[in-house]
């Protein structure tokens, strides 16, 4: 079902740092994706076909160096078309602040600033359950 938020973004100035903290804190397995610079962050069990969380309302995250426009804590929501959602977003008052980028074969992202001015993402998957 679109709309919903399946995922976060922690941005970190220093990412072992940052790692190490929210591992230690709270018991998280933060990997890094290979051939990114972005590192996987696994809150809950996933379901192994799928990677989707086996519980219901949870959600995994990433952790990446800060910089535009991921420079404070991130939602992101399901969309079934990223540029669809873009265009009904700024019809609404919102801004698109980063297009449809592909995200290795796994999906599309994309980033817009609401009303408020918080930066959100989008997430259209390259494969429907």
């Amino acid at each position: 079902m679109p709309g919903k938020v399946v995922h976060f973004e922690i941005p970190a100035d220093n990412v072992e740092r940052a790692k190490s903290f929210y591992s230690k804190a709270f018991g998280w397995q933060i990997n890094q994706y290979p051939g990114m610079e972005y590192h996987m962050v696994g809150t809950t069990p996933v379901d192994q076909k799928t990677q989707m969380p086996t519980e219901p309302g949870a959600i995994n995250g990433g952790m990446t160096k800060r910089h535009d426009p991921v420079k404070n804590t991130v939602i992101t929501i399901d969309v079934t078309d990223i540029e669809s959602s873009l265009k009904s977003i700024e019809k609404l008052g919102g801004k698109v602040v980063q297009k449809k980028q592909p995200v290795a074969d796994m999906g599309f992202t994309a980033y817009f600033k609401d009303t408020e001015g918080n930066v959100v993402g989008l997430w259209q998957s390259a494969r429907r359950m």
